[in-house]
């Protein structure tokens, strides 16, 4: 089955028709992605800032502590809600370009993520108060590809 026959199976299928008919579903899933949203930019975004040279009173590693779960916490929500609001217009979202460039800066993300935790995660402390500048790219593409991701989706409503 290709991705269009399997979108257009989720589209038709009893949860996609719930998506699109109930008058809380819909509704609800778009607030969870709101909040998934605020937790992930609201969490990374400050480290990243951080990383970047802003805030430097603020001790990174206690920072990122406390934020980076609820980062992810965001990431989890809105990959839940996500698939919901896909369910209800599957077909049309996959053919729409915003939508794959969306994916692709969501998967740069991730991908970003995951590669600075591979690289810097027990050197933090050691930084005192100016990390490597590999290290201020990666956050600086961090900011830069969440916001992207969280702009197309928005913008996928007027589209």
């Amino acid at each position: 089955m290709d991705i269009t026959a399997a979108a257009a199976a989720l589209e038709a299928s009893a949860f996609g028709v719930w998506m699109r008919s109930s008058a809380q579903a819909y509704p609800v899933a778009n607030l969870v992605h709101l909040l998934g949203l605020v937790l992930l930019v609201g969490g990374i975004g400050v480290v990243d800032l951080r990383l970047l040279g802003f805030g430097r009173k603020i001790p990174l590693v206690p920072l990122s502590r406390f934020l980076t779960p609820l980062a992810i916490a965001g990431v989890v929500l809105m990959l839940a809600s996500g698939v919901m609001l896909f369910a209800a217009d599957a077909v049309p979202l996959l053919r729409a370009p915003m939508f794959g460039w969306k994916l692709a800066f969501i998967g740069l993300a991730i991908l970003n993520a995951v590669g600075f935790q591979l690289l810097w995660r027990g050197r933090l402390a050691a930084w005192a108060d100016t990390p490597p500048p590999a290290a201020r790219v990666m956050a600086a593409c961090s900011l830069g590809l969440w916001l992207a991701a969280a702009t197309l989706g928005r913008l996928l409503a007027y589209s």
